[in-house]
């Protein structure tokens, strides 16, 4: 008879390993002391520059409030709740020791509100955080049947990780956007969290144009029938610079339908990005509609691109599901056509890359907004 030798089934040398069969199951607590040390091999960390802001996944931290600059939205109100308020825990549960670290430690929670079926628009900013290591914690729910655009938005220096919680009522149709416009040294580590209700959209973005280590990742849970989302991304990396995001995208009931397009361009020796997608469709999931995709746009040398579509499927009675990734350099045909009719070569990188990028920044629904983020990429595509 086979042993269980045989078969691979021996202890392994790190002690008995159970692995993860699907991603929903992977372990999560809001206690920093239930995860181990961060050493980089972790899967969630493999990727990752993990020394760099060792700080952030193991040390102590200021959870005290920081000072916030707010538009004013009728309809969209801003205040602090304490910790222990029962709005807190609704959309998800870290899932790794950076975000574990950051629940562990905040103080107050951000809360922000949208009622009202009218749109409305509202910019919560946070600036010059200071070098000393911080979590932070913030809640955004749309009231059913309500309409919203809430832009969370960095700048200046930063050490800085934290959690956003997301909850999207029945009927309603919310838009966030994630703007990381950082200083150079800046590091910031967040994770996001999304509950979508009955017949509810979230458009969630993600804009990560400055600091010297940015990781977003934010995770969807499409939990009521008739549920949609639409995850977007971009990102322009330079020379030393890391910006990552890792998707996460749950299908757990009929009928959701998901849209995830992250868009990147990388210039300068050591400019890294990193995405990876990972979609569950559970097997409650019947009717499902999701496509995700990821594309890199490479200019110089010396650059690196990590690319991971992940696409689980537990049901086969869906409508459809599919991924893509693909990253590569300029086009010459394109190039060669702008060219032919008197652009010069510079011009014509910029109008590629632009045309390349802008696909995401026409879809953020408000055009002062669009308007900026246009020309800051192109301060960027001039090495500004």
């Amino acid at each position: 008879m086979p042993t269980a030798e045989q078969h691979g089934f021996r202890p392994h040398s790190d002690g008995p390993v159970v692995p993860v069969q699907t991603r929903s199951e992977r372990f999560r607590s809001v206690d920093v002391t239930d995860f181990a040390p961060v050493t980089g091999r972790e899967l969630e960390w493999k990727l990752s520059p993990v020394a760099a802001f060792a700080d952030l996944t193991g040390g102590e931290l200021d959870g005290s409030r920081v000072e916030i600059e707010t538009t004013d939205a009728a309809g969209i109100d801003v205040s602090w709740i304490a910790r222990s308020d029962a709005r807190i825990g609704r959309a998800g549960t870290p899932e790794d020791r950076a975000a574990a670290n950051a629940w562990s430690s905040f103080g107050e929670a951000v809360f922000v509100r949208v009622t009202g079926e009218d749109e409305k628009v509202t910019a919560i900013t946070r600036h010059d955080l200071g070098t000393t290591p911080r979590a932070a914690h913030t809640v955004i729910e749309a009231a059913p049947n309500s309409r919203g655009l809430v832009v969370l938005r960095g700048t200046g220096t930063a050490r800085l990780t934290e959690n956003v919680e997301i909850v999207v009522g029945e009927g309603a149709s919310l838009t966030v956007v994630s703007l990381q416009e950082w200083d150079d040294d800046a590091v910031h580590l967040a994770s996001h969290f999304a509950r979508l209700g009955r017949d509810s959209f979230l458009k969630h973005i993600v804009v990560s144009l400055g600091g010297r280590v940015v990781r977003v990742n934010p995770s969807t849970h499409l939990a009521e029938q008739g549920s949609d989302v639409e995850a977007l991304g971009l990102y322009f990396a330079d020379a030393g610079q890391h910006l990552e995001q890792q998707v996460f995208v749950h299908h757990d009931a009929p009928h959701t339908r998901s849209r995830v397009t992250y868009k990147g361009a990388l210039q300068g020796q050591g400019a890294r990005s990193v995405w990876i997608g990972d979609v569950l469709i559970g097997n409650a999931a019947t009717g499902t509609d999701s496509y995700e995709q990821n594309r890199n746009l490479v200019l110089t040398d010396g650059t690196r691109a990590d690319s991971v579509p992940n696409l689980e499927i537990e049901t086969g009675d869906i409508e459809g599901a599919g991924h893509a990734s693909a990253t590569g350099r300029f086009d010459d045909e394109q190039l060669f056509y702008l060219m032919a009719r008197g652009i010069s070569e510079d011009e014509a990188r910029r109008l590629v890359v632009r045309g390349f990028l802008t696909e995401i920044v026409q879809k953020i629904g408000s055009p002062e907004l669009e308007a900026r983020l246009t020309a800051a990429l192109e301060a960027e595509l001039e090495g500004r």
